[in-house]
């Protein structure tokens, strides 16, 4: 019963971390959650190209 109740506090947590809101820029994209999994970063691909090109 208590791994029951752990999994579902961690399963919240996480559903809330994948959300396709750009860190960067604050928009929705859904490129955010395919740059997560390839970059590890929350970052649409504008911010990721401008990032790319002007790192700063």
């Amino acid at each position: 019963m208590i791994n029951l109740l752990f999994k579902k506090k961690n399963k919240k947590k996480i559903d809330k971390k994948i959300d396709n809101i750009c860190e960067e820029c604050n928009k929705i994209n859904e490129t955010v959650s395919q740059n997560l999994i390839i970059t590890g970063f929350k970052i649409c691909n504008s911010c990721r190209t401008s990032k790319t090109i002007f790192p700063v």
